[in-house]
């Protein structure tokens, strides 16, 4: 087992080149060989999992907390063990346009792009909810990359995976109305949480839809007479069968 070690601050600072300092508190803690492959399935070859316990850096990171912001060199590949993470893309004005969410088992395409071409990030990742993962610096993500097939299977599905997600993300700006891409967010969102109580900000839509707050909230009160969510106090309960009455 590891050596667990002790809280400290600015922890993610060491795997990034930060164009400024983004305050984040990290718990590095331990786990086991048979906790890292229950938390990463696909990953059956013992001497991988070994590596990556070895030369990776487990952590907890706390929700709410910007992990990675555009113009940061990045020096590491996270892989989610547990929680969530969501990927977003920025304008030059600040606004922001959700792409996908990183889940258990997963990496991030676009950060593996920026690592092996030593660019800066073009995404901005928010930890989602309370998350742990495996930190992976760029020599040894290489380095696995030659020695262990499963891990060079995981990176390129991890391209192939994310590549669908970004033209579906890219459909949805293109070719669908502003309350199409609201219910897809809404579904999404229960299934991220698995709960179809939903605990949000009309303006966090907004923010991740790319539109205002002004345009959601009428959306969402179209929703509401349908009787299809019902609208809270910063949360928005949404209806068991909501997939399927979009779907209709």
């Amino acid at each position: 087992m590891r050596k667990i070690l002790s809280l400290r601050a600015c922890d993610l600072n060491h795997y990034f080149h930060p164009f400024r300092t983004l305050k984040i508190e990290t718990f590095y803690k331990s786990m086991t060989i048979e906790e890292l492959q229950a938390a990463l399935p696909n990953f059956t070859d013992p001497k991988l999992l070994q590596a990556i316990l070895d030369k990776g850096q487990i952590m907890n990171l706390e929700a709410g907390k910007v992990m990675m912001e555009p113009g940061q060199f990045i020096k590491m590949v996270p892989v989610v063990l547990e929680g969530s993470i969501k990927i977003m893309r920025v304008d030059e004005d600040g606004k922001e346009l959700f792409l996908y969410y990183l889940d258990a088992g997963e990496t991030c395409a676009l950060s593996l792009t920026c690592c092996s071409a030593a660019k800066p990030s073009e995404i901005k990742a928010v930890i989602e909810e309370k998350t742990t993962i495996v930190a992976i610096p760029v020599a040894v993500h290489e380095q696995f990359s030659d020695e262990f097939r499963q891990w060079k299977d995981f990176i390129a599905n991890t391209y192939q995976s994310r590549f669908q997600e970004l033209l579906v993300a890219l459909d949805a700006v293109a070719f669908k109305r502003m309350d199409e891409r609201l219910m897809r967010y809404l579904v999404t969102k229960m299934k991220q949480y698995k709960s179809n109580e939903l605990r949000t900000t009309h303006q966090e839509i907004a923010n991740e839809l790319g539109t205002s707050r002004e345009v959601v909230s009428r959306l969402l009160k179209q929703l509401e007479k349908k009787k299809w969510v019902e609208l809270g106090r910063n949360v928005i309960y949404v209806r068991d069968d909501f997939e399927e009455l979009i779907n209709k």
